[in-house]
């Protein structure tokens, strides 16, 4: 057999096994989670059979829409390759503007928001321009949210304007409001992430900027349109947050930052640039916010949930690893 005959059929086998490989692992980054999602649920509606009704999933799925916003919001960071460790301090800013300017002043309260979804894009031109580590600027980032926030509301109280906790209290037919905002949104974000020409841009941006910058996309443009897409969800997530606590805290969302790093890595996401999944975010969300559910209904103490979350993200990682090495 001629020689290019054969490098050229050598050629074919091995991209077509990169091929069902790419295939494979990307199938394992939300098939691994969802999988999880469903045995987490089996266990909980076991235990529990009331929790499978509209009432018993509202009450179970009360703060997922937060805790999706974040995911989405740090989705977006992780997809340009940074980390956002200020997206905790940053509801918690949101929270105390809804709660309080929000409600007595509206025009100065909703132009609060949209600067700080501005910030939020003017901080991924600092990163992008300066060329400075992601993992600095947010930290300094969640200092300045989290004074803004003190300043705003010194102490615990304030109240949102009526139409925020009655927004997020409303129950649409068949689904309770956490589940139907869930699906939508993954779907949402799958399809402009994932199947549009430009959310391929923005991956690219993380994952191959210089193949990026030849095709004549701007870098600057890109990073700036997801920090502002971090920014908008941010938003949302703590007006969700405000909606549903009915009143302002400087600390409320402190938990949110870890939280949603867990979420978008156990939704298959990595922190090499480009590498997200919406959909995978949406599922990582709810396996974190359900572990303390399933931790109280098998009667172990919440306290173990930082433990129990933790012991998911390895175990997610860890077989994430295996798949790697068996495919190799």
């Amino acid at each position: 057999m001629p020689a290019d005959v054969t490098a050229e059929m050598a050629a074919g086998i091995a991209a077509g096994a990169g091929e069902r490989g790419a295939r494979r692992a990307a199938a394992l980054r939300v098939g691994l989670p969802a999988a999880a999602l469903v045995v987490m649920l089996s266990v909980i509606f076991a235990m529990q059979p009331r929790a499978m009704s509209y009432f018993g999933l509202s009450v179970l799925l009360n703060f997922t829409l937060p805790a999706i916003f974040a995911a989405m919001a740090q989705m977006a960071v992780i997809a340009v390759g940074d980390i956002d460790l200020g997206i905790g301090p940053f509801l918690s800013l949101v929270n105390c503007i809804a709660a309080t300017l929000l409600a007595t002043r509206p025009l100065f309260g909703w132009l609060a928001l949209a600067a700080l979804v501005a910030a939020y894009a003017g901080m991924g031109a600092l990163i992008h321009v300066r060329r400075l580590p992601s993992i600095v600027v947010t930290l300094g980032a969640s200092f300045v949210w989290l004074g803004l926030a003190l300043l705003v509301l010194p102490s615990p109280g304030g109240a949102p304007p009526g139409w925020l906790p009655a927004l997020f209290a409303w129950q649409p037919p068949f689904v309770p409001l956490p589940v139907l905002a869930s699906i939508l949104l993954a779907a949402l974000g799958q399809f402009l992430l994932m199947h549009t020409s430009y959310g391929v841009v923005l991956r690219g941006i993380g994952g191959h900027p210089r193949a990026i910058a030849r095709a004549g996309w701007s870098l600057l443009a890109g990073r700036m349109a997801l920090y502002a897409l971090a920014g908008a969800s941010g938003v949302i997530a703590g007006l969700a947050l405000t909606g549903l606590n009915t009143a302002g805290d400087a600390t409320v969302g402190a938990q949110y930052t870890l939280t949603s790093i867990a979420a978008v890595i156990v939704g298959g996401g990595e922190f090499v640039g480009g590498i997200v999944t919406p959909l995978g975010t949406v599922i990582g969300a709810w396996i974190m916010l359900l572990a303390g559910s399933l931790l109280s209904f098998l009667n172990i103490s919440t306290d173990w949930q930082l433990s129990v979350q933790g012991g998911i993200l390895i175990v997610v990682l860890g077989l994430r690893a295996l798949n790697r090495w068996s495919a190799a």
